[in-house]
């Protein structure tokens, strides 16, 4: 099976750049499965129904989000009526919204998303492997699913890096979100999950992750906001990992960051092209 996984969408720039491109890459490529993080994606703070349903049209197959899942406040009621939307399975118990689900690719394969959220410079939540636990539980790979994703949202490497080995072998990608820099460690870890501590983002990258820079840099500076934060409009560049499943075991054989467009080198993964 082939997979992609889109990083954080920031604002119309990071909107602009997935539109226009992923439907071709679908198409081109012959992508099964789409998975897209689209926390930032309205004005680089939370998501719109209206923004998720674009995303869906284009031809992603599921959304995730994490700490700024509720910032659009009408994402507390839509959650509950678009299967596509995901939110940190770890929020407590009682919050709208599902944390995990299962779809069908377009292969006509199961696919199971799970969307976390790590606790270290994080808010409080919940015990992210436990949860992550009890849905892989509840739907193991190979019983009901054929490849599994994981969307970590995470700010500590070493919290990503551990979540990828407690998962190996028993899920297809772990990729972290959050920290909006595209991270050089893309592999297949020893048991054949793949693993990239940060997708990236899709945005203009000539900015403060996604923001224009000055507001950013004076409150670094000055430590006093002067303005509200606003998503860059320059250039942007899609930025993913697509991996390549053996149809046997839902297991890796394959990993490379897709880098589209903008300030970055682009890369289209090499066995893509095959």
């Amino acid at each position: 099976m082939r997979l992609l996984f889109i990083g954080d969408i920031v604002g119309r720039a990071g909107r602009t750049v997935v539109l226009e491109n992923l439907p071709g890459l679908i198409e081109r490529y012959g992508l099964d499965f789409v998975v897209i993080n689209g926390e930032n994606a309205a004005a680089g703070f939370g998501i719109t129904e209206k923004i998720l349903q674009e995303l869906i049209d284009a031809g992603a197959d599921a959304v995730t989000t994490g700490n700024h899942a509720w910032d659009q406040r009408e994402a507390l009621v839509f959650c509950e009526r678009q299967p596509a939307f995901l939110r940190p399975a770890n929020y407590p118990a009682g919050v709208p919204g599902k944390g995990a689900n299962l779809y069908q690719a377009r292969n006509g394969a199961n696919v199971l998303v799970m969307n976390a959220m790590g606790r270290i410079y994080m808010d409080p939540l919940d015990c992210p492997f436990a949860a992550v636990e009890k849905e892989l539980a509840a739907c193991p790979m190979g019983d009901f699913a054929d490849a599994i994703i994981l969307d970590f949202h995470a700010e500590a490497t070493s919290e990503k890096q551990a979540m990828g080995h407690f998962l190996d072998g028993r899920v297809s990608l772990v990729v972290g979100t959050h920290t909006h820099s595209p991270t050089a460690d893309h592999r297949v870890l020893p048991q054949g999950t793949a693993y990239m501590s940060d997708a990236g983002m899709c945005g203009d990258y000539d900015s403060v992750l996604g923001m224009e820079k000055e507001e950013p840099v004076q409150r670094f500076l000055r430590k006093v906001p002067a303005s509200r934060f606003t998503p860059s409009l320059g250039d942007p560049t899609l930025c993913g990992v697509a991996v390549d499943t053996d149809d046997a075991t839902g297991l890796a054989v394959a990993v490379e960051p897709l880098r589209i467009g903008g300030h970055l080198s682009q890369h289209i993964p090499s066995f893509w092209e095959k």
